[in-house]
This record gives structure tokens, sequence and C-alpha cells, in this order.
């Protein structure tokens, strides 16, 4: 099992370990409930070192990411990011991930999931057919996730980087917390606003950054937060978890990508996916609420009133915001509607639910 660099404070923090894609990451520090109120309504640290990085170089990079990616990354200029999905060719989607760009048509960092590093990696490489320059950086890249709507005042403290005026998904590099060549973003996964922090994991770069990050928090009470929070947090905003809500099997049409998928370029599979905006698909991710008392997991059967099978629980999770239970769920097109009744299989009962517009929480 891999460690991060932050894996030995997190152990004498006292935090709930366990293997995730590979490392061994903190699941939960004081209780996910109050980590998650915790980034909901003033900032937390996330330790994301686990996710994988690339970097493409050359005259050739912009052309690789157009051809793999569904986004349109020619919009992208210097100091921009997107949300994009690498396209199988079976109409499925190898990964979700962010495509940075470095340096217009020269340079671009692509941020994918720590599960499927080696398979992006592969994915991306079959396709280098015009020698584009590319490297795995993820061994040693560092990267924190501060989060809430007091992270950026707080990370403020650290650089002269203009963070607190960062719209959203662009990026700034600079020197933070006395480190060079440090990327400060406006993104993230839970939803509350914030930056993610990379920097070159070399030396004494992580604790410095550590050290840094909480001090500049410490009077507004800034806490680590575990995955379990993150798993909650992005849940209430209806974002997609890979290997849960989106996988090899998913079109990005059905999961509600939509719009990271632009049909004025080419790219992998393009035809058969336009298929799917064009005559449409026959199932929907959909969000849902419990309306009676039940807690909804990844895998459970969604059910009609006459009690046929129409779908399957993606993702579900008490909502520490809402005080209910949510979840995202497949369910056949006529039963995506807003406001349509389903059923949620919970130990061989069927529990009453009610779809819902995204996000659950705004």
């Amino acid at each position: 099992m891999n460690n991060t660099p932050f894996t030995e404070k997190h152990i004498a923090l006292g935090a709930k370990m366990a293997e995730f894609a590979g490392f061994n990451m903190p699941i939960s520090y004081i209780g996910i409930n109050e980590e998650h109120h915790a980034v909901r309504n003033n900032a937390g640290v996330f330790d994301v070192s686990h996710m994988g990085e690339f970097i493409l170089k050359g005259e050739n990079a912009l052309d690789l990411i157009q051809r793999v990616t569904t986004n349109d990354a020619s919009k992208l200029t210097d100091g921009k990011a997107q949300y994009s999905c690498l396209p199988n060719n079976d109409g499925g989607i190898v990964d979700d991930l962010l495509v940075y760009c470095i340096e217009q048509n020269k340079t671009y960092m692509l941020v994918v999931n720590a599960s499927n590093i080696d398979k992006d990696w592969n994915w991306i490489s079959s396709h280098n057919t015009k020698n584009v320059e590319m490297h795995n950086i993820s061994p040693k890249t560092g990267l924190l996730a501060v989060q809430g709507p007091k992270a950026t005042e707080y990370m403020q403290k650290l650089t002269d980087m203009d963070l607190v005026n960062l719209k959203y998904y662009t990026f700034a590099k600079g020197t933070f917390a006395g480190i060079p060549n440090v990327i400060v973003s406006a993104t993230g996964y839970t939803g509350a606003g914030g930056v993610e922090i990379y920097f070159e994991d070399s030396a004494d770069n992580a604790d410095k950054i550590w050290n840094a990050v909480f001090e500049a928090g410490k009077e507004g009470g800034i806490m680590p937060i575990g995955l379990a929070a993150r798993d909650t947090l992005r849940l209430e905003k209806g974002f997609c978890l890979y290997g849960n809500d989106i996988d090899d099997t998913t079109s990005p049409i059905e999961a509600g990508l939509g719009w990271i998928t632009k049909f004025t370029k080419d790219f992998t599979n393009r035809a058969h996916i336009e298929g799917h905006k064009t005559n449409g698909t026959a199932r929907k991710l959909v969000g849902f609420n419990m309306v009676d008392r039940g807690i909804p997991r990844h895998g459970y059967k969604v059910q009609d009133a006459a009690g046929n099978e129409i779908g399957v629980v993606t993702s579900g999770t008490q909502s520490p915001t809402l005080g209910k239970a949510i979840g995202l769920a497949y369910v056949t097109t006529e039963n995506a509607k807003d406001g349509a009744d389903i059923f949620i299989s919970i130990r061989d009962k069927a529990i009453k639910a009610q779809v819902t517009k995204l996000p659950f929480v705004a």
C-alpha cells in the first residue's frame, strides 16, 4: 500500500486510516458530520496527493487532448482549467479528469483519478501518434485541497498570488508558503469553494506547506478532513464519482455530462455518443431524496410502484446538511422526471423515494 507525503501526519492526528485506490488514506478524524459541516461553513484540508498528474508538452499536445477528451480544450488559455472525460471505444468513460492549460498550445497538465493512473496513462499513450512529450509526475506531486467559504481567505496569507479574486476553474502559479512553482487552482470536489494546491514533493516541501496551511487557518478553526466527508460533500452537490456513478459502461450523456461533451470537434467514439445526444438514452442518472426512512447504498435496486426493476443506486448517504438520506441512481428515462416516485430495495423492502433536481444543496 502506498503512502502520501502526509500519511504520518494523519496517523499522528489519530485519523481512521484505510486503503483507498492503493493508498493508505485518512477516512475520518473526529467524525464525518463535524468534518462535513466544517467544510460547508468554514474550511477544511484534504490530502488528495493520491490523485494522478500528467504533463503533456509540444506542438501536438492540444491535438492529442482534443482527440481523447470530450470537452473542447481549445477554449483554454493560460491559467484556465476545465472538467472533462476520456470516452472509450464503446460509448463509456475511461475516466473523468481536469485539464489545466499551463501554456496555450504547448503545455498542459491532466489530473486523473488515483485508481485510474495506469489505465489513463496507457489509454492516452495509445493515442499519442504524433510524438507528444508525456510525463507522469504523479509520484512526485503533492496535492492538498483546502475547501470551504473561508479557505481562500486563510490561504491568501501564504502568497502574493491573488487567490481571493481567483475565478472558478482558473489557477495561478507562484510562490506559496515560501515554496516556488506551486499551482493554486480555484477547483475542488466539495462545491464549498476554496482551492487546490499542487507542489513538487521534494525535500521538506510537504512539511512546510502542511504546517503553513494549518497555521494560516488556526485562529479560524481550520480542520483536517477525511475522505468520508469528501464523499458526503460531493454527493450533496451531485458530483459524479468514478467507479460509482460513471465507469466504462456509462455514457456521458446518460450520466448528465452533456455539458462537457462538445460535438464541435472530433474525439474517440464521437458518432456513437452523439447518437445518444440526438436519439436519447434508455436510462438517466438522477438524484433522489428518500421519502421514507432508509439509507440507499451503491448497488441497491430501484423499482417502480408496481415492483418492476427500473434501475440501480450508484451513490447514497445521509446528508449532514439536509438531515435526510439522498442518492444518485440510473433509472429508465420514463421514470427520470423530477418529482417521480421511485422505490429503493433495502433489505428486501421497497422504500419510497422521489426523483429531484440536482444539486441537493445549492
